[in-house]
């Protein structure tokens, strides 16, 4: 009998579920959150660097060229996403890791390369393909390594981590781009190199996370995945995870070799159709709200508070600051006070926040440092919010499934709100209208009130919750 027809019962994920945090658990939030440090170093270049596109004798980049490029690197990562989050379940997590990261290291190093609007855009659009298939390898491995009760602080804190890379990012443009030694055509070349270059460190620190226990056994290795958590066992207090009175909870499954295209479609779109509507929600007003707005912040400050390309930087680290804080002070009321109350308060929050801060725009009440407060005070809320938009696609979906569920509710999320969204703020701001601008922003906010009702109203109460119970494993044998 091949593997894929046999039947076994396990209790592996009732032990992974029971595991105290140990140094094994802070090691995969280190190697994990790396990534997205990566990719908030990459956006936030992104977004410092757009002056000194602007300023460039071989680039000359204008403000719709840039939000252009901008949603090439958005596109990228949508079909970076759906392609690689359907080889992540067929073929494993781990080796994903591998191969998303070099398709970034190779694109993120042949930016600084670029010649003209054309080139650039190509290798962002690749760039953009290799952090889209990192989303969905690596917030599947938090769900399937964490502990239940820790599952969704840990989420936040990883994907919050996006903010450390903002702020190195920040960092790295006022060095480079106010730099004597630098030429305007060299600084954001340099930038460039810099995330390519710290990206090698991420090769290293993944060797050791091991594949999923839980994708092990369902796809026929349940003696590896047995040796596996063995392993984090004798390194998780001090050894020892007892099991609870009676034993630990078993479940029974089918071992098979992948799931059909077919299954997944039934998955998501019939029998947890609700639940697709509540990710599709909340991906979209995410998505729209964080990249229309942070990737023409720094237009913002240029076309309407005159600030130079080269001190961008220093307003991004407040703003940087505020965004990681949010998800470390409020994380762990989402495994406290629930998933559904929370979701539902920082969506709810920050659209009313954006509504009020974008009319104080139009009237001219802000300056460039007052602005900048009020976008971190946004952002506080906005963090954790986006980040659990991700928590509840990568959790409320079955095993065989979740990462292909996850890239096409980015995929979805990002296509509609987010590709669109840097574009179209690209050409509000170049109109010069505080007015135009504005209209931009209250639609953001009415986004964000919209996802917060539906969160109010449907989302699942996974908090503290096996993944198994919160969503069935489709190989389950009842």
């Amino acid at each position: 009998m091949e593997f894929h027809d046999r039947n076994i019962e396990t209790d592996i994920p009732a032990r992974l579920d029971n595991l105290r945090w140990s140094g094994f658990h802070t090691r995969v939030v280190l190697a994990l959150g790396i990534t997205w440090i990566l990719d908030g170093l990459e956006v936030t270049l992104a977004g410092a660097l757009a002056g000194a596109l602007k300023e460039s004798p071989s680039l000359r980049f204008s403000n719709v060229d840039i939000g252009l490029a901008n949603s090439a690197y958005l596109a990228g990562a949508v079909l970076g996403a759906l392609g690689f989050g359907w080889l992540t379940d067929r073929i494993g997590r781990k080796k994903l890791f591998f191969i998303t990261l070099s398709v970034y290291l190779a694109a993120t190093a042949a930016t600084a390369t670029s010649w003209n609007v054309w080139s650039y855009a190509l290798f962002r659009f690749l760039t953009g393909a290799g952090i889209g298939g990192e989303y969905t390898a690596i917030n599947s491995t938090i769900q399937e390594l964490v502990p239940a009760r820790y599952r969704g602080w840990t989420d936040l804190i990883i994907n919050g981590s996006f903010w450390i890379g903002a702020a190195i990012g920040a960092v790295s443009a006022i060095v480079l781009l106010d730099s004597p030694v630098l030429g305007p055509d060299s600084g954001w070349r340099v930038a460039y190199l810099t995330g390519a270059v710290l990206g090698l460190v991420v090769f290293v620190m993944r060797l050791w996370i091991p594949e999923s226990p839980r994708w092990l056994v369902i796809h026929g290795f349940p003696e590896q995945a047995h040796d596996i958590v063995a392993g984090i066992e004798r390194v998780s207090a001090k050894g020892r995870n007892d099991p609870p009175p009676g034993g630990w909870r078993t479940i029974k499954l089918r071992m098979r070799k992948h799931t059909p295209l077919a299954d997944v479609i039934r998955t998501l779109f019939s029998t947890y159709r609700q639940r697709s509507t509540v990710a599709l929600v909340l991906m979209v007003a995410q998505a729209f709200f964080y990249n229309a707005i942070f990737f023409t912040y720094a237009l913002v400050l240029s076309e309407f508070y005159g600030i130079g390309a080269s001190q961008i930087g220093w307003y991004l680290l407040p703003f940087a600051a505020g965004n990681f804080l949010g998800p470390l002070l409020l994380g762990r009321l989402f495994d406290s006070v629930g998933r559904r109350k929370m979701i539902a308060l920082t969506y709810g929050v920050s659209g009313v926040l954006l509504a009020i801060t974008g009319y104080l725009f139009v009237i001219g009440f802000w300056s460039a440092q007052t602005q900048t407060i009020a976008w971190m005070v946004i952002f506080f809320f906005a963090s954790p919010a986006a980040s659990a938009a991700y928590l509840t696609v990568s959790e409320t979906f079955p095993l065989e499934v979740r990462a292909l569920a996850i890239a096409a509710f980015y995929a979805i999320g990002t296509g509609v709100g987010g590709v669109a969204g840097p574009a179209l703020f690209g050409a509000l701001i170049d109109s010069g209208s505080r007015v135009s601008v504005f209209a931009g922003y209250l639609f953001g906010a009415a986004l964000m009130l919209g996802a917060a009702l539906v969160a109010w109203r449907y989302c699942i109460a996974a908090e503290r919750q096996p993944l198994e119970s919160v969503a069935r494993p489709l190989a389950v044998i009842e």
